[in-house]
């Protein structure tokens, strides 16, 4: 698929499992979101087609965005974690075209919910509001504008819940 911004985005091939983990590591101070990856995309909560790549002209993954199953109460709902761009792309458009991408796919999926802990500044662009304006929480410490939720299909409110994430999350 081809964005607006001329990034190239597709799922995740196992050829470019390595290149994701360089992403991740380079996008992030501690190696833990790249552990994270790893050990999500092992878990039950890997959704196939909804890890994301952004690639430059020549086919090199650039950006990256996973979707995984998490739940708001007990409806299904996808988590946005992590989004990341190697650090010469970032402010490019790469991270965002990953993540319309991904969002793109969930729709095409059926899925109908999306969440992120994320920038408060940077997710509304794709539609993200605050979770708690629609009784969604998390059990984590964390400002509240900084949880934020999307209905994937405006005819599907979000349902109001605590946030369930897969296990390797570790919360």
């Amino acid at each position: 698929m081809r964005t607006h911004n001329q990034w190239l985005t597709r799922a995740e091939t196992e050829a470019d499992i390595p290149a994701i983990r360089e992403i991740v590591l380079a996008a992030f101070d501690t190696p833990y979101e790249a552990d994270l990856v790893d050990a999500l995309r092992a878990d039950t909560s890997w959704i196939e087609g909804l890890s994301v790549v952004s690639t430059d002209e020549d086919g090199r993954p650039v950006g990256h965005a996973l979707l995984t199953r998490c739940h708001i109460g007990d409806t299904p709902a996808l988590c946005l974690a992590p989004v990341s761009v190697l650090p010469e792309h970032q402010k490019s458009g790469a991270g965002s075209a990953a993540i319309r991408a991904a969002l793109h796919a969930a729709r095409g999926l059926g899925e109908s919910y999306v969440t992120v802990l994320g920038h408060p500044a940077y997710y509304p662009r794709f539609g993200f509001t605050r979770a708690s304006a629609h009784g969604i929480g998390v059990t984590l410490d964390v400002p509240d504008e900084a949880m934020m939720a999307l209905a994937l299909d405006e005819d599907r409110p979000l349902p109001s819940g605590t946030v369930r994430y897969a296990a390797p999350f570790g919360v």
